[in-house]
């Protein structure tokens, strides 16, 4: 843990479990001890390959803030798995009250007199841990850095908080659902005519059994009369 003076940072170095082609991703807990509200930026030397979100924000006093840096999946492993990105915290104190959104680039200018505590962290690739972790898929996107500054030849760039959004597939699933719904109705139709001529099959087959007694009554009936007619003649 790195015990600055405006805010404590854990830890000083971003691990990464690295694998080819997935996204990776590791945490940082911003703790402010003190009674002021801070202000804080994260800054990288390889925007391009870094997502953080937040990358600014206010940890208000007596808290803490949790800040989650993504590694964008990578074809090619590094030379003997060694890393050379940085990364640096700036923070500096601000009015009571202050937001997120009230942050701006001068609050973080030394030229302007502002006091800014900067802590720099380094960057490590270990062996993922069996079994891997999950990690959430989809492609992110940082965008084009607007500021940077110059410490001991790294050039450190803002890192992107910008996330690609997941694709909106609520039409193909209405279009599906209204899909579904025409196949089950016709299933049904199709269900209720097959009932139908069923019902006609029985039906017909019945009346069928049902006509061989009938003739016997019928033809007994008129060998009766044929007989009676034989005794009345002798």
């Amino acid at each position: 843990m790195s015990n600055g003076e405006l805010l404590q940072i854990h830890p000083v170095e971003l691990e990464f479990a690295f694998e080819l082609k997935k996204q990776i991703s590791c945490s940082l807990l911003l703790s402010n001890k003190s009674d002021d509200y801070v202000a804080f930026k994260v800054k990288t030397t390889n925007p391009k390959k870094y997502c953080v979100r937040p990358n600014t924000g206010i940890v208000m006093p007596r808290s803490t803030c949790e800040v989650i840096v993504t590694m964008q999946a990578q074809k090619e492993a590094p030379p003997d798995m060694q890393c050379k990105d940085k990364f640096l915290l700036q923070s500096v104190i601000v009015k009571p009250g202050t937001t997120a959104k009230d942050i701006t680039p001068e609050m973080f200018n030394k030229e302007s007199g502002n006091h800014v505590e900067e802590v720099k962290l380094r960057v490590a690739y270990v062996p993922p841990q069996p079994p891997p972790s999950p990690v959430r898929e989809g492609s992110e996107e940082g965008s084009s850095p607007r500021a940077s500054i110059s410490e001991n030849g790294a050039e450190f760039h803002n890192a992107s908080r910008t996330y690609a959004e997941p694709q909106d597939n609520s039409s193909e699933t209405k279009a599906l659902i209204l899909k579904l719904s025409e196949e089950k109705k016709s299933a049904i139709q199709q269900n209720n005519k097959l009932q139908q001529e069923l019902e006609l099959l029985r039906r017909e087959s019945s009346r069928r059994r049902g006509g061989i007694p009938f003739m016997y009554v019928i033809i007994v009936g008129l060998f009766g009369l044929f007989l009676g007619y034989l005794l009345k003649k002798t």
